[in-house]
């Protein structure tokens, strides 16, 4: 399988894990940011490796998005390869460095849009679907395992739309669901990121982007690991990461299930975490 281009990797990710200044005004201006280069060619072919087997035998659990994708939750319990990846230090510092504020894990996810799949994931934000109250803008890193040219399901982003607020959530399956809610998003123009294999996005949950389809040969693999607020706590709805862990609302999203990920160390990975 291929998975990069023979040109050397460029990287936005300095020697001390950090992304250059223009990089982080750019995210909190416009809600989102590529950042090039966050993994080495080694660690791809590992972490895709590992994603590849790991949707090989949870495939009858992951939640089937109508056809438009694959999504498995919480890897990270379940899998250690890709525990390993979603408590990158880099990426979680990157992440603090972009928000401004002290972050916590919410969850991770891997999304995979099958080979010629030809389904779009419409315009939507994250947040509204998310059980959180008391937040400041939380934030996804989504890692593309792959190259994900446009053909292969890249994200178009609608830029400033970070500070749009108090929608309900979106349906995925629906064109004109966001834009019937807010007309004015409409006419924002739109932008395309297209992504190499190693490269990764940072978005805020707020921030309207979609997903085009997987009209290639080849499936698409993104690792996304979602950040939010230290001061995060649990609003009381429905949502299947918080329903089986018996909280009440107004409780902190903390402890071991909603780790600090650049706190990590190798002796906490011998078992699942535990609240």
């Amino acid at each position: 399988m291929t998975t990069t281009t023979n040109e050397h990797p460029v990287s936005d990710v300095g020697a001390d894990g950090r992304v250059p200044e223009d990089l982080v005004a750019s995210y909190r201006e416009h809600g989102f940011v590529r950042v090039r280069g966050v993994l080495e060619p080694a660690r791809i072919e590992r972490y895709l490796a590992g994603a590849s087997a790991f949707l090989a035998a949870h495939r009858a659990e992951s939640l089937e998005r109508q056809g438009v994708f694959s999504q498995l939750v919480n890897v990270w319990q379940r899998d250690r390869t890709l525990r390993e990846l979603t408590f990158d230090r880099r990426l979680g510092r990157i992440a603090e460095q972009l928000a401004g504020f002290p972050l916590r894990l919410w969850h991770d996810q891997m999304l995979v849009k099958e080979p010629h799949n030809n389904a779009a994931t419409e315009f939507h934000q994250d947040r509204p679907y998310w059980p959180h109250t008391g937040d400041r803008l939380p934030l996804s890193a989504w890692i593309a395992l792959v190259d994900v040219p446009p053909e292969r399901g890249c994200m178009t982003f609608l830029p400033g739309t970070q500070d749009r607020t108090g929608l309900r959530p979106q349906d995925l399956h629906q064109e004109e669901d966001l834009f019937e809610m807010d007309p004015s998003l409409r006419w924002i123009p739109r932008v395309t990121v297209p992504l190499r294999a190693g490269d990764c996005t940072f978005h805020s949950g707020y921030t309207g982007h979609m997903a085009l389809p997987n009209r290639t040969d080849q499936a698409r693999f993104a690792h996304v690991i979602i950040y939010m607020d230290d001061a995060t706590r649990y609003g009381g709805t429905g949502h299947v990461v918080t329903d089986p862990l018996g909280l009440a609302a107004g409780d902190r999203l903390n402890g071991d299930t909603f780790p600090r990920p650049w706190a990590w160390h190798a002796g906490r990975q011998q078992g699942v975490a535990r609240r």
